[in-house]
Formats: structure tokens, C-alpha cells, sequence
């Protein structure tokens, strides 16, 4: 077993207590609807917005829709709470992007329902391992997934999202440029495929996206043949093959609604249903399959992370001193360079592609 399986072992042992936990404390309809009232109403009061992932419960993603916040990817959560009026952003995901809403809002406090709701990517690529790894390749630019800490992503040259790896990568290849890229395995190679550059991988892995199995998608399209396949670059490179649009979460969504098919196959975290169906009522979404090593029926296909992201906890999120996001200010100025150079590069793109319109 390699140093980043292992380490992935570790994180889904570390993840199982509170799968237990979520399985035994479901709370019915009605619990549900006056918890989701009483949080409306602990924004308004505390001049607070709730930004939320694709990734969280669909009842937590109502909750930010009604209330006046957003539900979308990491980036785009960070950027909307950034541009809201409220003083308070509550972040609904992974720590990460708590952090990264920190980073673009120093000004502005920053709670998250749990600090304990992390990302394996996150925690498979260490600041102390991963900056020794940039020190002994210094002729190459580094590039990090949005799937990282602060500290990550301060060592960094560039960030990058899933929806916009691909450009970035296209554009530091023409200049010739070798990467050194973190932290997922999966989507470094899927970018190397697509666009030829010479990049060096990190060895990291999300423990949803790598569940996805091409035997049990193969077997699937059996049963659903007329059904597009949908699949997020963090996938596997036998099931990133088999897919008829591989895209962000973002382009997942757009995807069902711009193509013809009544049925796709998803592969990505199931909670981008709650988005998908609002976008395609008509259509029938049926999640990949997903087996095998480290894989239980609870947190296939479902990040048990972004599960801890309950109603209940998220009623408690201004009566608790052990869930606001703090970012080093030094460190948050250094972070900010690698992603302020991502968001003019998309902006660059938005206005290239508005100009052959």
C-alpha cells in the first residue's frame, strides 16, 4: 500500500464514528422546517448570509436559497459572500472553503457549522510535506487544486477549480512551463491527458470521487443505454472514459441542461441532485455506482464531511466560541496572490469568449 493510500485509510477510519452518529440522529420534516426557521431568523438578526456547496443536504441548500444566500462551488461561495452586505458569512462545506472565504474577506467574520468538516484532499497534502516537494523541484510553477488549506495554497504560483484547471494549464503550456501540481491525483492526470503538459503530481485522492467504479458504470449503461454519463475530473481515469461531458460541478449541471438525453449517469457526490433537478425537473438522474476498497454504503458517492453540515449544528453556529474561521493575516496576503491571479484569468476568459459572441 502507497503513503497516500494509507493515508487515506486513516481518513475514512477517522470519518466512520460520525456516520454512526448521522445515522442514528435523523431528524423528521417538522423538526427539520422549525430548525430551518429558527436559523432564517438568527440571520437576519445577526446581519449574516449563509453561503452553502453543491455538496451539503438538499434541506441545507433550500435553507441558503430561501434565506437569501447561494448554493454553488467553492470559489463562487467565496466571491458571493464577498460581494454580500452581510458582516457574518456562514459557510455550509468543508473547511477549506471557509478558509477561502476568509482569505478574499478578511473583514468579515466567518463561521462554519463545524470546524471538523474537512476535505481528504486537504488533509492528504500537508504544508510541511508539500513544501519540502516544491523545494526540490524549483524549476516548476505550482499549481493547486481549490481543495486545499491556506498554508497550501500560499506556497503556490497558481489555484485553480475543476472548471477552469484545464485553461490554466493550456495557457502555462504554451509558455512552456513545467507544473508540479496538487493535491488530486485524478485530476492532474486528466489535465495532463487533455492538454499535453509536463506536470508532476502530487499523490492525493478524494475518497468520494474515487469510489466510481468503470466496471459497475459499464454494467449500468446496460441497464440505462439511452443515459448520458456525467463525470467529475476527480474521478478515476477509467471512468473519466467513459463519460459522454466531464466537468465541475458548475458544468455538470449545465451539461443536463444543454444536451438532449431524458437520462444521465452521475458521477460526482449525489447532493448536486438537489441543483440538477431544479435545472432538469423532467429529466431522471441516477447516481454511478460505486464498490470496493475502503467503500461502505453510507458515504459512497456522498462526502461524509460535507454530511456534517446539519441543521442542528448549524442552529448552534453563533452560540458556539470553537467554529470561526481564522486566517493569518501574512499568510492570508500570500494565499491571495495565487488565487487573485485565477480570478483575472477567468475574468480574461468571461471577456474573450463575450468578445466572439
Amino acid at each position: 500500500m502507497s503513503i497516500a493510500e494509507d493515508r487515506l485509510e486513516i481518513i475514512r477510519s477517522q470519518v466512520q464514528e460520525h456516520l454512526d452518529h448521522a445515522e442514528k440522529h435523523k431528524l423528521s420534516s417538522e423538526q427539520k422546517r422549525f430548525l430551518m426557521e429558527r436559523i432564517k431568523a438568527q440571520l437576519q438578526r445577526e446581519n449574516a448570509v449563509l453561503v452553502a456547496h453543491y455538496y451539503t443536504a438538499p434541506e441545507i441548500q433550500a435553507l441558503a436559497e430561501e434565506s437569501g444566500g447561494c448554493v454553488s462551488d467553492s470559489l463562487e461561495m467565496a466571491r458571493f459572500g464577498r460581494d454580500h452586505a452581510a458582516s457574518t458569512l456562514i459557510v455550509a462545506g468543508v473547511k477549506f472553503m471557509g478558509e477561502t472565504a476568509k482569505i478574499l474577506t478578511p473583514n468579515k467574520r466567518v463561521l462554519m457549522p463545524t470546524l471538523e468538516a474537512t476535505c481528504s484532499l486537504d488533509l492528504g497534502c500537508p504544508i510541511d510535506e508539500f513544501s519540502a516537494f516544491c523545494d526540490q523541484h524549483p524549476d516548476r510553477t505550482v499549481v493547486v487544486y481549490a481543495n486545499t488549506s491556506a498554508a497550501v495554497k500560499a506556497r503556490a504560483d497558481w489555484v485553480v477549480t475543476s472548471s477552469i484547471a484545464l485553461d490554466v494549464t493550456e495557457y502555462l503550456h504554451d509558455e512552456g512551463r513545467k507544473i508540479l501540481w496538487a493535491p488530486d491525483r485524478h485530476l492532474g492526470d486528466y489535465v495532463r491527458r487533455q492538454t499535453g503538459a509536463d506536470m508532476l503530481m502530487w499523490d492525493g485522492a478524494c475518497i468520494v470521487h474515487e469510489e466510481f467504479k468503470a466496471r459497475g458504470l459499464r454494467d449500468l449503461k446496460q441497464v440505462y443505454p439511452e443515459a448520458a454519463v456525467l463525470v467529475h475530473p476527480e474521478s478515476p481515469a477509467a471512468v473519466i472514459d467513459l463519460a459522454d461531458r466531464v466537468g465541475s460541478t458548475t458544468q455538470i449541471i449545465a451539461a443536463a441542461a444543454e444536451m438532449e438525453q431524458q437520462q444521465f449517469i452521475v458521477a460526482t457526490d449525489q447532493g448536486i441532485f438537489y441543483k440538477m433537478q431544479q435545472a432538469v425537473p423532467d429529466k431522471e438522474l441516477i447516481i454511478a455506482p460505486t464498490a470496493g476498497h475502503g467503500a461502505t454504503c453510507r458515504s459512497c458517492a456522498n462526502c461524509p464531511w460535507m454530511a456534517m453540515n446539519e441543521l442542528e449544528t448549524l442552529a448552534a453556529v453563533f452560540d458556539r466560541d470553537d467554529n470561526e474561521i481564522f486566517v493569518d493575516p501574512v499568510l492570508g496576503e500570500q494565499a491571495m496572490v495565487p488565487l487573485q491571479r485565477m480570478l483575472d484569468f477567468a475574468q480574461q476568459l468571461r471577456l474573450k469568449v463575450q468578445g466572439n459572441a
